[in-house]
């Protein structure tokens, strides 16, 4: 009794270990590969698959778990990301620089991950690190600095294409860090720092030249302004002793024609008026002289006949 006790129980064992080599569960966005007597036999789908117990085996590939290479029977559909290691590239202008790349890629054809490469991971890692090793050592530092994006498209392109055999598709290519030597910093930061000095003269004079400009301009806007004020005074001026001799001459024109309707065409008006002038330059000369002095105008003949022909004048009326 207790031999076939034990027979059931070894028989129950041997079931439920055929059960579970027979049934494969396989999570979402993974696979595995199957191999029936060392062949390739089929690639499990997600969910519940049949497999027939140590006559079919899953086939074990390389991949990166925490930064080592470990075997595994899981392939990963899903898209990844390898952080790889510094490495130190050399530039157009023999400068060592030490970059970090980040990867994004996907397995596409699980079949050639297997078959077409043995270890996937550092395949991937080689020919990125090479790779970059080309497409830095065709630019100069300063080309690699600020083309990143270049950097990325082209290293991407290259990659994509030559991993396209291996069922892999690289999606995209990221440089995290550019560390060039400390001695390189230290001249680029120099360098940097006489730019902007520059700059910053550069915008001084030129402040100071349009300041010179604004104030030379306006200085001569004063100046014209200033002349414009002046001339238009002058003309203004003249204007007005134009208009006052004119006014004085209408003054005196209308003084002789009355003189003349006054005396008559008998006695010369100018003469009056001549004497008159003489008249009152003589008692302007007593007032402003007090001294003994005794004038004697020019042409006193003339005066005594222009002073005898108002008396005449005088008489008849």
């Amino acid at each position: 009794m207790e031999t076939v006790t034990y027979v059931l129980i070894a028989v129950a064992i041997l079931a439920i270990v055929l059960v579970k080599k027979t049934l494969v569960i396989i999570p979402q966005s993974e696979t595995k590969i199957i191999e029936r007597l060392g062949r390739y036999y089929a690639t499990l789908k997600p969910g519940i698959n049949i497999i027939i117990p140590f006559v079919d085996q899953p086939k074990n590939i390389v991949v990166l778990h925490n930064g080592r290479y470990v075997y595994s029977n899981n392939i990963d559909l899903r898209e990844q990301v390898y952080d790889f290691p510094k490495q130190n590239v050399i530039t157009k202008d023999n400068v060592q620089t030490e970059i970090n790349a980040l990867l994004y890629f996907q397995i596409m054809d699980p079949f050639k991950a297997t078959y077409e490469i043995n270890n996937l991971p550092n395949a991937i890692e080689k020919l990125t690190q090479t790779t970059l090793r080309n497409i830095i050592g065709e630019l100069e530092l300063d080309e690699t600095l600020t083309s990143r994006d270049t950097i990325n498209t082209k290293l991407r392109a290259v990659l994509d294409d030559a991993t396209d055999k291996w069922g892999v598709k690289v999606n995209r290519v990221e440089l995290q860090d550019i560390t060039p030597p400390a001695t390189v910093l230290n001249a680029m930061e120099k360098q940097m720092q006489a730019e902007r000095n520059k700059r910053a003269q550069i915008l001084t004079s030129e402040g100071e030249k349009a300041a010179e400009i604004l104030a030379s301009e306006g200085e001569k806007t004063a100046m014209i302004n200033r002349a414009e004020a002046s001339k238009q005074q002058q003309i203004l001026q003249a204007e007005g002793e134009a208009q006052a001799r004119i006014r004085k001459a209408e003054a005196e024109a209308k003084a002789i024609e009355l003189i003349t309707q006054a005396v008559g065409k008998s006695t010369n008006p100018a003469n009056y008026l001549l004497a008159q002038k003489y008249i009152q330059m003589l008692e302007e000369l007593a007032q402003g002289d007090k001294t003994k002095t005794v004038y004697l105008p020019y042409e006193a003949t003339n005066l005594m006949g222009s002073i005898g022909g108002i008396k005449d004048l005088f008489n008849e009326k």
